[in-house]
């Protein structure tokens, strides 16, 4: 049980442009929509995903390091990491499962005989974006595992876009035709009680004097 007393009491101690920030970006967050990266072997790379689900408003981000060990570029994310929920993953089998347990199909990113362009592709289903590896795409234990498979029309001689664009043009898309819809994509009310209580805890240098004072009281 989430105890919004605290809560309020732990936004007191910011400042209103802050609450107020805060207050506007959550009404713009979704777990309708998120996204995971397979072994991505450039730092950057990854780091910049998260930067690019955060600016679109997706909540969480589940990487899988089964063969590569991340560690965010804060530079790239540029804080990113601190506002985006990670979830991080040892196998791709144990990501698949957790997600679709979650209510996930499984998108991949990549052309394929039955593919769905961009812009054909229906945003009202709840959906994680898969994205792989620079030279080797995503692996065939995703590929096999994928509901769908998804491509962003190109019309040059480059068959391909880095992960971080490719990220970027699906995630605009999508979550602008989202909110084009009647679909509650929005966070659930104890959700957002949670981002608000995790963002002040991020943010307050002072948190734990606080929270020790709050407590004794």
């Amino acid at each position: 049980m989430i105890d919004i007393n605290l809560i309020e009491h732990l936004e007191s101690y910011l400042t209103e442009n802050r609450r107020e920030r805060f207050k506007k970006v959550l009404s713009q967050r979704t777990k309708h929509f998120t996204v995971a990266a397979e072994d991505v072997y450039q730092l950057h790379n990854t780091s910049a995903v998260i930067r690019s689900c955060d600016v679109f408003g997706i909540q969480e981000v589940n990487i899988v390091e089964e063969q590569n060990t991340k560690r965010i570029d804060r530079e790239i994310a540029m804080g990113a990491q601190k506002w985006v929920d990670l979830n991080r993953y040892h196998s791709v089998k144990s990501c698949i499962a957790d997600l679709k347990n979650k209510g996930y199909q499984i998108v991949a990113t990549t052309p394929h005989t039955n593919d769905c362009v961009l812009h054909e592709f229906d945003v009202t289903q709840k959906s994680c974006f898969f994205f792989g590896r620079e030279t080797e795409g995503l692996s065939q234990e995703v590929l096999d595992a994928a509901d769908c498979y998804l491509k962003i029309p190109m019309a040059g001689f480059t068959e391909s876009l880095n992960i971080s664009v490719s990220a970027a043009i699906i995630l605009q898309h999508v979550t602008t035709k989202l909110k084009q819809t009647d679909i509650n994509w929005q966070l659930s009310e104890n959700e957002l009680l949670e981002k608000r209580l995790d963002w002040c805890k991020k943010t307050i240098k002072s948190y734990d004097e606080i929270m020790e004072r709050y407590l004794k009281s």
